[in-house]
């Protein structure tokens, strides 16, 4: 794509739908003129043009919830871009992972993932329910309770399940190492998700570890 092919309309804006690299999540539309669109490609990191303040701004400079661009796609009539990303921590202002949080019947409900099940649907659907109560504390809600105790509690729980872990491990009990395990992945996603990171980012990390992308990784499961 060259920014030749985009049609920008009169005002010299084009609209720019950003969607997760991860699950296919839409996570925001905005608009971009010829300088951010020049700007995204230039750093790899999503660039748009605010009507309201009628400014340039990157994505995440405030915030620092920045947009990783990965690919870059242009529609068959050339006046809509598309940017896949990898999201870090939320893309939206009020805090929630994508802006459309709100379905037709006026439901709390973020828009779909699109991963295709298994235990990456299962950590997808577990994070979003761990962020729902960040971002509503609901009464008698344990994640919601651990999370108001601060980072002290939340580190001190997986202080505990890695000890029971251990345990379970050295009483070479199966079912008990998968409890335990359950549980500690459970509060390690509760971590991340108090710091604002996705897992993801730690499927990131160990593709940088390994050097394997995520389509090769796949193939050879």
């Amino acid at each position: 794509m060259t920014i030749k092919d985009i049609k920008f309309d009169e005002k010299g804006l084009v609209p720019v739908v950003v969607q997760d690299y991860e699950n296919g999540q839409v996570l925001m539309v905005a608009h971009a003129n010829k300088e951010a669109i020049e700007k995204t490609l230039e750093t790899k990191r999503a660039h748009f043009w605010s009507r309201s303040r009628n400014k340039l701004w990157e994505k995440g400079e405030e915030s620092g919830n920045f947009q990783e661009v990965k690919e870059i796609f242009l529609d068959c009539d050339g006046d809509t871009v598309l940017i896949i990303v990898d999201q870090k921590g939320v893309a939206c202002h009020t805090g929630k992972r994508t802006c459309f949080s709100t379905n037709a019947k006026g439901d709390e409900q973020s828009a779909p993932s699109f991963s295709q099940g298994g235990p990456g649907k299962i950590l997808d659907d577990l994070y979003r329910v761990i962020e729902d109560r960040k971002r509503n504390p609901k009464e008698g809600s344990y994640v919601s309770g651990l999370l108001k105790k601060g980072l002290d509690n939340i580190l001190k729980k997986i202080g505990e399940e890695a000890g029971e872990t251990i345990i379970a491990a050295k009483n070479g009990s199966r079912d008990e190492v998968i409890y335990e395990i359950a549980d500690l992945w459970f509060h390690t996603l509760v971590t991340l998700s108090y710091f604002g990171i996705s897992h993801g980012e730690i499927c990131n990390e160990f593709e940088k570890r390994f050097g394997k992308s995520k389509e090769s990784y796949r193939q050879n499961k």
